[in-house]
């Protein structure tokens, strides 16, 4: 079974469940729904998370930049001067063309290999934030039950999406951000 279904199922499970509860006790189960998608897009601390990133992998980025003009410029003069190369100089400036594009596509590899690890510790750490923040939400807003992905349909009356959002973009200047 796929994480979708799985989610899907873990939903309504949890929907069926609080279903009784609510019909046997007089009191109202409160129920919201929040779309995470949407707060690791706009949350502020996301946007400052991917600015770290950009940050941290720019200089990298501008060197195989570098080395890939360097590639090119490479190749264009030995096309312009192959009619006038003898076979030595040939074989010389192949082999150096090769080394340089390997060494460009091993710089590109190891960039986007450390960009990805980057990344997903970044993920993680944002990840943790935000159910924090969607738990921190749902008590002080008195919810007895909060559910996120595997929603197929949610009603505005329900979704705490914006509410949460809001919270998080407070706790962010709050911070001093």
């Amino acid at each position: 079974m796929n994480d979708a279904k799985l989610n899907l199922v873990k939903s309504f499970a949890i929907l069926l469940l609080a279903l009784p509860y609510s019909l046997a006790s007089a009191q109202e189960v409160k129920i919201g729904v929040v779309n995470i998608a949407q707060l690791m897009e706009q949350a502020p601390q996301a946007r400052v998370s991917m600015e770290v990133l950009d940050e941290e992998f720019q200089p990298r980025q501008r060197e195989i930049i570098a080395r890939q003009t360097d590639f090119q410029e490479l190749t264009e003069k030995v096309q312009r001067d192959l009619a006038v190369m003898g076979e030595t100089e040939r074989r010389n400036a192949e082999k150096e063309l090769r080394d340089l594009q390997r060494e460009v596509t091993r710089l590109q590899n190891e960039f986007r290999e450390d960009l990805n690890l980057r990344r997903n510790e970044e993920l993680g750490i944002l990840q943790s934030l935000l159910l924090k923040e969607v738990q921190d939400y749902a008590q002080a807003a008195g919810y007895d039950l909060v559910v996120g992905d595997g929603v197929l349909f949610a009603s505005s009356a329900v979704n705490i999406t914006e509410n949460v959002l809001r919270a998080m973009e407070a706790n962010f200047q709050a911070a001093g951000n």
